[in-house]
């Protein structure tokens, strides 16, 4: 099974604004507006202090790594560079602990050498969503594939038809520009089914989907 699990997006369908930079990783976009709903919940992993919320956001965010074997992300998800590489020394934003505990296959029209963090290991492959989505089923050794993001990278999957199920949280907030997911959710309709289920604690909108 091919999932899109915790993926967020603006009112107006953006996964992330203009600009994306390494100071900027959303680019004009508050992540802290999109993602707010993750960390309230007692399950978020870099949580400090006890509590947090229960219900169905806790679950969502259980749920991300449940019989997860390898994950699928764009380019632009890893780092922020564009065009070849100057280097191999961006190793991704997410330090030496990456979240990920599986293979993580980058898809880039630039490759570089795979390299592991902790117990994940990053590759980098060239090719069509088809044919990257093979390797990483290959790699997930009977488990599902996450599809990670971002936007475009979702799109590409959802074009060729190889999504089974997605989670999108819509939250309150317009960007106006930068990588868009859809024009509506309702453009999804003749593939998915879907229940729309508001945060019962925050102010996204949860949009669970799943094929026809």
């Amino acid at each position: 099974m091919v999932r899109v699990h915790n993926f967020n997006v603006s009112s107006d369908g953006y996964g992330a604004g203009d600009g994306q930079s390494l100071e900027r990783p959303f680019g004009h976009a508050d992540p802290a507006a999109l993602f707010s709903w993750t960390g309230a919940t007692a399950s978020w992993p870099t949580r400090t202090e006890p509590g947090g919320s229960r219900g169905l956001d806790d679950y969502l965010v259980r749920d991300f790594h449940r019989n997860i074997g390898a994950e699928i992300m764009g380019r632009n998800k890893f780092g922020p560079q564009r065009g070849p590489w100057a280097d191999h020394g961006w190793k991704g934003w997410w330090g030496e602990e990456p979240p990920f505990h599986t293979p993580v296959f980058v898809m880039t029209h630039h490759e570089r050498p795979s390299f592991s963090l902790s117990d994940t290991t990053f590759h980098f492959v060239n090719g069509s969503p088809a044919a990257v989505l093979e390797l990483a089923l290959e790699a997930a050794d009977g488990k599902d594939v996450r599809l990670g993001g971002g936007a475009n990278t979702i799109r590409q999957f959802l074009d060729a038809d190889l999504i089974d199920t997605l989670h999108v949280a819509v939250a309150p907030v317009e960007l106006g520009r930068g990588s868009r997911l859809w024009n509506s959710p309702d453009d999804l309709l003749d593939w998915y089914h879907r229940d729309i289920v508001p945060s019962p604690t925050a102010g996204v909108v949860h949009h669970l989907f799943w094929r026809r």
